[in-house]
């Protein structure tokens, strides 16, 4: 506690009520506190701060990646270091030869994923992964850069290899095989580079022995793509509906076409829309045509026999505007098939059931169209022991001519018959034919068959088409 001091001045008495003089008497300073850890404590957690950061972001010392020391690295220093030890490597081309760097090939490694290994099993803190090894690189080159340096150094081991190709010749696609050059293997310097790296050595050394080099575009692919041009040219034509309206020729088709290969070695199609516009331009007065009926003859089951009149279907072509463009984006896809806006009118058909009908009794045949007779005229058949069998039956095998052997089943006796026309058989050995050793028709004369003079058996010949119906009754 501060001291109190009074004092009276000389002479003068203490007055009643007054106090005497008094003045605090000034206090000693207090200590002032002690902050000497201050000084020595901060630098030290900054450091114990800076090194438990390091310890996370620094790999472990004595760590090599890919043969490079990259302790006490970050994982960006430690990818640097890396690329740059590979670059660095000298390259001898044969013992004595001339010598090239990996960075005059274009070489590299992926130094990234290299460091991020190192790190991640051996990083700063974990004081067990010290001084371990990491990485078995690969080393990949730039092919085009590698092949520019290496000719230079090289000439002589160099001889380009002739791409395979496809052209137009004679209405088809033909291909022309690879032929391979000749260079230094570049898997061999890729693979000498790594061990130098692996190793720490600054030099490496391959043989400068050429070997053969394949052409980038091979003979596979152009024999592939030669055959999936004609297999365009095959179906090529413009389509209305199911019907190829407008065939287009291989000659056609292929001034139209540009086939190149590409860079990888892979053949590409382009087309040229203005020259398929010309043919555009034409498509209506071949694709606009009316209808035209079907005529066919068919057998009374509805089996198409033969065919008297195609017949067409009635088409009328719509707007053609863009069809040269998206033909041509097609074409580049592989599809020669194009299908036209039109607006089709199928078809009719009219179909003829023809029959040949005898009437044993009338000796006579009678020619039918749907049931209605259009001819008639007399026939010979089978005397009464060796009569025609009746029956419904269809007209099989047929010829022109024929020398007819056989026996009669009335007299057995055997007979040969040379150089009959217009044979139609209908029922085992029983045949329609033209008969030019009798003029006795409207009687039984044949030995099982039905004949009539030539003339009228050539009619029935020309009338009657295979599998036709035949009906023979009394």
């Amino acid at each position: 506690m501060s001291e109190i001091i009074t004092r009276h001045d000389a002479g003068e008495a203490p007055v009643a009520g007054e106090h005497p003089d008094v003045r605090w008497a000034p206090a000693e300073p207090a200590p002032r506190p002690r902050r000497l850890w201050l000084k020595i404590g901060l630098p030290v957690a900054a450091v114990v701060a800076a090194a438990t950061v390091c310890s996370l972001v620094l790999i472990a010392p004595g760590t090599t990646a890919a043969g490079v020391p990259v302790g006490g690295q970050t994982v960006g220093m430690a990818a640097d270091s890396i690329s740059s030890r590979l670059s660095a490597i000298e390259l001898s081309l044969g013992e004595g030869g001339p010598t090239v760097s990996a960075a005059d090939l274009g070489a590299s490694v992926d130094a990234s994923a290299l460091a991020d290994e190192a790190f991640a099993g051996s990083p700063l803190w974990n004081v067990t992964s010290w001084f371990a090894e990491y990485g078995a690189p690969t080393v990949t080159l730039n092919a085009e850069r590698a092949a520019t340096t290496l000719r230079a150094a090289l000439p002589g081991a160099y001889i380009d290899p002739t791409p395979a190709t496809v052209r137009f010749q004679d209405g088809a696609y033909v291909s022309t095989p690879a032929v391979d050059g000749t260079g230094i293997s570049l898997d061999a310097i890729s693979a000498a580079l790594a061990s130098a790296l692996v190793a720490g050595e600054p030099t490496a050394t391959v043989a400068a022995a050429p070997e053969a080099v394949p052409a980038t575009v091979t003979t596979s692919a152009a024999e592939s793509a030669a055959e999936r041009l004609n297999g365009m040219i095959a179906e090529a034509g413009f389509y209305a509906g199911d019907d190829r309206a407008v065939p287009i020729s291989a000659a056609d088709l292929a001034s139209w076409l540009t086939v190149e290969a590409d860079t990888s070695g892979d053949f590409t199609i382009s087309a040229d829309a203005a020259a398929i516009q010309l043919a555009v331009d034409k498509l209506p007065e071949v694709v606009n045509q009316d209808p035209v009926t079907a005529e066919v003859l068919t057998s009374d089951a509805g089996e198409v026999l033969k065919t008297i009149v195609e017949g067409q279907d009635g088409r009328v072509l719509g707007d053609t505007a863009g069809v040269a463009r998206d033909f041509a984006d097609q074409l580049s896809q592989g599809d020669a098939s194009y299908t036209l806006p039109a607006d089709i009118t199928p078809r009719e058909t009219v179909s003829t059931v023809r029959l040949a009908e005898v009437d044993l009794s009338e000796q006579r045949l009678y020619l039918k169209e749907n049931g209605k007779v259009v001819d008639t005229w007399l026939i010979s058949s089978g005397r009464d022991g060796a009569v025609t069998f009746t029956g419904r039956y269809s007209i099989g095998w047929r010829t022109p001519l024929q020398d007819m052997t056989g026996t009669s089943r009335d007299t057995g006796t055997k007979y040969t018959q040379p150089d009959v026309p217009w044979v139609m058989y209908f029922n085992g050995n029983q045949a329609f034919h033209g008969a030019y050793w009798h003029n006795n028709f409207g009687n039984q004369m044949s030995a099982g068959c039905v004949n009539m003079p030539p003339a009228l058996a050539k009619q029935l010949y020309d009338w009657m088409p295979d599998g036709g119906d035949v009906w023979i009754h009394s």
